[in-house]
């Protein structure tokens, strides 16, 4: 029982060390978003062209967001029980 404990709070340390690390990399990601956005308001880049790239970035997100989705259904209805 020891043994399963010590499992489950190991398992436990290790998520919440990859939300860490994903929350991080989604702060980064912020902020290499907004440099690239500055970067193009000073190339010129038009306020059209940047709300097609934002709405490629939500339509991107959609997508993964239904993929995993998806992924789960398959895993939940064909994993081996």
């Amino acid at each position: 029982l020891a043994q399963s404990q010590n499992m489950v709070g190991e398992l436990l340390a290790s998520g919440t060390e990859s939300l860490n690390s994903l929350v991080e990399q989604r702060r980064r990601m912020k902020g290499v978003s907004r440099v690239l956005f500055d970067i193009g308001n000073k190339l010129g880049l038009t306020n059209s062209t940047m709300r097609i790239i934002e709405r490629r970035d939500a339509t991107d997100a959609y997508l993964v967001f239904g993929g995993m989705f998806v992924t789960m259904l398959v895993i939940y209805f064909f994993w081996p029980s």
